[in-house]
């Protein structure tokens, strides 16, 4: 049977990755507007997805079980063997390609300061459901870390943003116009703070808006509530609504339905099919209505 082993942004577009024992890999297209029908069959259990090497999923050795509700699929052991050879958790310092110093911007008041391979073009961005970015500069590796250091110290900004955080700004967007002008604010800010230039080689003013991509214009989809995990015995079967880095938003059916949160980072691991009968829905919880987004820095 085919495993999940995650949903990936691929030439600017989402995807599932699947594997099969003996078939390999493949991927499926998450489309604006297509059905979702994921089905898990009773007695299935959730197990570790291994590692990513060289282009292709290398299975876990021990078949590890991972509990339904996690938001990791990998186990301990294939998880630290991931973080051996990692630029994102500073176990790679010998990495000889160019990087990019990026600025993303996710709602108003939050900004961040990032790195990312300059191969990869803005694949870490949508990932990372950023709204709207623009690269600031390219060089090495260690420079684009003190760059990203510098930075981060210097506008007060983080390398990082909660998820709950980029859902509540992305479900109150502001218009295009008001976007783009937090993110040049953000970049003529750190464009003023002078440690970083004689490193990296500076990137002019950029803008790119995800916000169409991730189906969340005209109007970002409302939830009423979220997956908190498949399960044995249940189905998910839904239209995609939206996709914002690995959150997947989907339309249900029937008298209650609405819009249901799933965090992609729940399905891998699971060995899954299309629902062949009626079947439960996972569990799931209601969210809250969304809060006043934060004060604008930038």
């Amino acid at each position: 049977m085919w495993r999940c082993t995650g949903l990936r942004w691929v030439s600017g577009a989402p995807v599932w990755t699947w594997w099969h024992p003996r078939l390999g890999d493949r991927r499926s297209p998450v489309r604006l507007g297509d059905p979702l029908a994921l089905a898990v069959e009773p007695g299935a259990v959730r197990r570790c997805t291994g590692v990513w090497r060289a282009g292709r999923w290398t299975p876990c050795p021990r078949a590890a079980e991972l509990p339904a509700q996690a938001r990791r699929d990998q186990c301990e052991q294939c998880a630290a063997l991931d973080r051996s050879r990692s630029v994102a958790a500073d176990t790679r310092l010998d990495d000889p390609r160019p990087f990019a110093v990026y600025l993303a911007w996710f709602g108003p008041g939050l900004g961040k300061v990032g790195i990312t391979a300059a191969e990869r073009g803005s694949a870490r961005l949508l990932e990372q459901a950023a709204i709207c970015f623009t690269f600031l500069g390219r060089g090495p590796l260690m420079a684009a870390r003190r760059a990203e250091s510098v930075l981060g110290t210097a506008l007060g900004i983080p390398d990082r943003v909660s998820t709950s955080a980029k859902r509540a700004a992305r479900a109150a967007l502001p218009p295009a116009a008001a976007r783009e002008a937090g993110l040049r604010a953000l970049h003529e800010a750190a464009a003023a703070v002078p440690d970083w230039r004689d490193t990296l080689a500076a990137t002019a003013f950029q803008p790119v808006d995800h916000a169409a991509v991730f189906g969340l214009e005209p109007d970002a989809p409302r939830t009423s509530a979220a997956v908190t995990g498949l399960a044995p015995g249940t189905a998910l079967d839904g239209t995609v609504v939206a996709v914002a880095g690995g959150d997947v938003y989907l339309r249900t059916a029937g008298p209650a339905g609405g819009v249901l949160l799933l965090d992609s980072r729940l399905v891998p691991g699971w060995p899954l099919t299309s629902p062949a009968r009626e079947m439960p829905a996972p569990p799931s919880k209601a969210l809250p209505p969304p809060t006043e987004p934060p004060q604008p820095l930038f």
